[in-house]
C-alpha cells in the first residue's frame, strides 16, 4: 500500500487540535459483512441458512426499501437470538472476536490502526453492526470508542430481539461522534469508509478515505 497521506496531515498540520480517526467497520477494517459470519459462528450451518432462507422476501423488502435496515436487522436478531441471555451472547461475541473474526480482517487496516495510536490519535470504531462482538474487537486493538448498534435486552437481561437505540449507520454515524466528541471546531476528524452508509461520515470529516485498504 502506497504511504497514506492521512498519516502526514496528522504530522505537518499546523492547527494544534486533537486528532481522532474514525474507522467503519464491515468492508473497511474487514473483507465482507462480519454479522452472517457472526450469525454461523453462533449458529450452524443448517440453522443459519434455513433462517436466512426465511428472511430473503425481508432482504428484497429491504433493498427495495419498503422495510429499513434497522428493521432487517432486528428481525434477524429476534430469529437468532430472542429470549436468549445476553450475557451469554456477550460471550459468544467475545470468542467470536478472539477466533472467527480474525480470519476476515485486513492487516493493512490494522496496520493504520496502530499507526494512529502511535501518533497519539484517538482511535474510534463507528458501526452499524453489533456491539457484542464489537466492543471486544476494539478492546483487542486498541480502540478508545466503539459506536456501534446496541442489541436490546430487557430488565430480566434477555434478548428482545429489538435494537437499544438506532441502527448506527449514515446520518446516525455523525450524530453519535457529535454525541461523544462535542463540537467539531474543537478537533480534527479524518474518517475511514468503504460504502454508501459511511457517506455522511466521510462527508463531516476534515479528512476522508474511501476504500483505502481495497487492493
Amino acid at each position: 500500500m502506497q504511504n497514506n497521506p492521512f498519516c502526514q496531515s496528522s504530522i505537518m498540520d499546523p492547527v494544534k487540535k486533537p486528532i481522532v480517526a474514525a474507522f467503519d467497520f464491515d468492508g473497511t477494517i474487514t473483507t465482507r459483512d462480519s454479522l452472517p459470519y457472526f450469525l454461523l459462528y453462533t449458529s450452524g450451518f443448517f440453522k443459519t441458512f434455513f433462517k436466512l432462507t426465511l428472511h430473503i422476501p425481508k432482504f428484497i423488502a429491504c433493498l427495495l426499501k419498503i422495510i429499513s435496515r434497522q428493521q432487517l436487522k432486528e428481525s434477524l436478531l429476534k430469529s437468532f437470538f430472542y429470549g436468549m441471555p445476553i450475557n451469554t451472547l456477550r460471550e459468544k461475541g467475545k470468542k467470536f472476536a478472539n477466533g472467527p473474526l480474525k480470519k476476515i480482517v485486513k492487516q493493512d487496516a490494522i496496520d493504520e490502526i496502530k499507526k494512529q495510536q502511535a501518533l497519539g490519535n484517538r482511535c474510534i470504531l463507528v458501526s452499524a453492526n453489533l456491539d457484542v462482538y464489537l466492543e471486544e474487537f476494539c478492546r483487542l486493538n486498541g480502540f478508545t470508542d466503539c459506536l456501534s448498534s446496541k442489541v436490546g435486552f430487557d430488565g430480566r437481561g434477555f434478548v428482545t430481539g429489538y435494537l437499544q437505540g438506532v441502527n448506527c449507520r449514515g446520518i446516525e454515524k455523525v450524530k453519535q461522534l457529535e454525541e461523544l466528541l462535542g463540537f467539531k471546531s474543537e478537533y480534527i476528524l479524518n474518517a475511514y469508509g468503504d460504502s454508501d452508509g459511511d457517506r455522511e461520515m466521510l462527508e463531516f470529516a476534515d479528512h476522508a478515505f474511501y476504500r483505502v485498504f481495497n487492493k
